[in-house]
């Protein structure tokens, strides 16, 4: 008789540690969904605009809501134009005899947006 009841007590302490692990891993799922969404609703959107050469459409994007974090500018080729090396040069005909400089040089404004 003290056999049976040894082994139902260790039964039914194995029964009652394996609730309590169940009970503590829906906890913690719990709690890391929560974090999640607080990482989604504190996460920024961050955007890098270009514009070159005389382009401009930022403020669309400020009326929209979006806030200048960085803006800075590089100097861009906008333009290039071929030449011919000779006179007698046909430049549609023989590639070889074209020279492309560039023709005009502008700037490119870069902006690092954030939402």
């Amino acid at each position: 008789m003290k056999k049976i009841n040894f082994t139902f007590l260790l039964f039914l302490l194995f029964l009652i540690s394996s609730c309590k692990a169940l009970k503590n891993d829906n906890k913690s799922t719990i709690q890391s969904e929560e974090k999640i969404k607080e990482n989604l609703i504190t996460e920024k959107k961050q955007l890098e605009i270009r514009f070159s050469c005389g382009e401009d459409g930022i403020s669309d994007y400020i009326d929209d809501g979006w806030i200048i974090i960085e803006e800075y500018s590089e100097e861009k080729i906008c333009t290039w134009k071929s030449y011919p090396v000779t006179k007698d040069c046909d430049m549609e005909k023989d590639k070889g005899c074209k020279i492309t400089k560039p023709d005009k040089i502008g700037e490119e404004k870069i902006y690092l947006l954030e939402k």
